[in-house]
């Protein structure tokens, strides 16, 4: 063999390991099928099917800028001290919030799995920062369980369609429960709650032992407009407490609503025995005296625009009036002008007068202007 042949063969050896590796690296596994997001429309606009499950999601929130004035028992003004001299005065009660919410759906063989959260996150002035979890349940069919608001606020309505909806309080909300919901048919339904209760403004609601706060009600709704009750145990004081209601479809533009409240009060004393001073109060009657009442309505000028009112009373002879216009600039963006009065002192919101008494009673008048961004 002679040096050329040799030369040849060693080039030809190094071409064919060579290819052999170009070969081994141009050789690539095939793709994935991509999994495209679907639309789930069972519930309703929003949701989408997770992929590679059953379950449909959506996720929606808003954006909310408050700003508020005026005297503080309207809520919606605020005190500081002059930076220079220290004298009190008025100053904006401002809060920015992020409303994170999310649904899920899905059927099974026991009826609809649905589950609901949402979560707050607010700046205000003259306070810190926080985050709050307001709502994180989950329902099968009827039974929901989990962090909720009252069935004996949610079931019957929030009063009117103000802002400062509560200066005469109606319920407290917050709570843990485990409740179910039925619906009779025609027009008939109605829910079975036990729930743990909270504390809140200065009042005592949370269960003091393994019994439960228990809660029921009743509705009959048609096309005119709804009849609706609620009542509540507190197993805590051994009290009891209803509210009632009437909504009137008056025309397409105007809606009347009516809500009465009654509630027992022996074992809700202010004594030093109480761990919180109460004042006569509770988790289910929050409002001065045995009764109270809420009355207003909402009128539609157009699709843009409505017009809100709201008036408030108590036994304890405090009293409240709000009214808005709320004006949608473009879908999903609205801005709310507020006006409210009161006329209120003794046991009044404790977050906001204190332990007063009739004496201390005084008129009040604030205003806000809310832009809420929903989406």
């Amino acid at each position: 063999m002679n040096i050329k042949s040799l030369l040849l063969g060693s080039a030809a050896a190094l071409i064919a390991v060579s290819g052999a590796r170009a070969a081994d690296a141009v050789t690539v596994a095939e793709p994935e099928p991509a999994e495209y997001v679907k639309i789930c429309d069972v519930y309703g606009a929003g949701y989408f099917y997770i992929p590679g499950t059953e379950t449909c999601l959506r996720v929606g929130g808003y954006i909310r800028y408050d700003a508020g004035f005026g005297d503080i028992g309207s809520l919606d003004g605020r005190k500081t001290r002059d930076v220079q001299d220290g004298d009190l005065q008025n100053t904006w009660k401002k809060n920015a919030r992020f409303a994170l919410k999310t649904w899920t759906g899905q059927e099974t063989e026991l009826g609809t799995l649905k589950t609901y959260t949402e979560t707050r996150f607010n700046f205000p002035n003259g306070g810190p920062s926080n985050v709050s979890l307001n709502f994180a349940w989950i329902q099968l069919g009827g039974l929901r369980v989990g962090k909720d608001e009252s069935t004996y606020d949610s079931f019957i309505g929030y009063a009117g369609n103000v802002i400062q909806d509560t200066i005469i309080p109606y319920g407290i909300k917050d709570t843990n429960l485990v409740s179910y919901y039925f619906d009779g048919g025609n027009g008939f339904s109605g829910v079975i709650s036990l729930e743990e209760g909270a504390d809140d403004k200065g009042i005592s609601g949370t269960i003091d032992s393994y019994v439960p706060h228990v809660v029921g009600g009743v509705k009959y709704k048609g096309d005119w407009g709804a009849v609706t009750g609620v009542v509540a145990y507190d197993s805590a004081y051994e009290e009891v407490a209803g509210k009632v209601r009437l909504d009137v479809n008056v025309t397409k533009e105007l809606t009347l609503f009516v809500m009465g409240g009654y509630g027992t009060d022996d074992n809700l004393t202010d004594d030093a025995g109480n761990t919180i001073d109460t004042h006569g109060r509770g988790f289910y009657k929050p409002w001065g005296g045995n009764w109270a009442v809420w009355g207003g309505g909402t009128y539609k000028f157009n699709s843009k625009t409505s017009f809100n009112l709201q008036a408030s009373a108590d036994d304890d002879k405090n009293y409240a009036l709000a009214a808005n216009v709320a004006y949608t600039i473009v879908p999903g963006f609205t801005i709310t002008t507020e006006v409210d009065w009161d006329h209120y002192g003794n046991f009044g919101n404790p977050s906001i007068y204190g332990n007063f008494t009739k004496a201390d009673k005084k008129d009040s008048v604030g205003g806000i202007v809310r832009f809420q961004r929903n989406f």
